[in-house]
């Protein structure tokens, strides 16, 4: 048996929003789509939950669109704060290397900047052997 073609019926940002405001507002289900002219009462519920859950932007339209760039400001945002995190990381490891390098030429200026960062108890070979 052949599937009955459906038609959808989309809704505008608008009518969207103007349901979620009377839904808070405590007007039910039902009387809200018979004011709104919306076919379907489920899709209220649904409309809903991806407001509570994502705000305005879970009332537009993705369809279409990669889930990752859909919100274009929460991906800036994350990669801004990854950048934050590496710079940070950056700049603490600089940091110890430039320390471990300028307390070590103090104690003394003949053994290499290499030693500094081999442990004689992790290679006992090493003892043994000048660089």
């Amino acid at each position: 048996m052949a599937k009955k073609e459906r038609q959808y019926q989309t809704y505008s940002f608008e009518t969207k929003k103007k349901a979620i405001e009377l839904r808070l507002q405590g007007m039910t289900k039902q009387k809200v789509a018979e004011v709104l002219g919306i076919a379907d009462v489920g899709r209220l519920k649904v409309w809903m939950r991806r407001y509570i859950q994502m705000g305005d932007f879970g009332l537009t339209d993705t369809r279409g669109k990669r889930k990752d760039y859909a919100n274009e400001n929460s991906y800036v945002r994350r990669l801004e704060m990854e950048n934050a995190v590496l710079k940070k990381w950056l700049a603490i490891t600089k940091a110890e290397v430039y320390q471990k390098s300028v307390g070590s030429s103090k104690s003394s200026e003949s053994i290499s900047p290499l030693q500094n960062f081999v442990k004689k108890s992790d290679y006992p070979e090493a003892d043994s052997t000048p660089f």
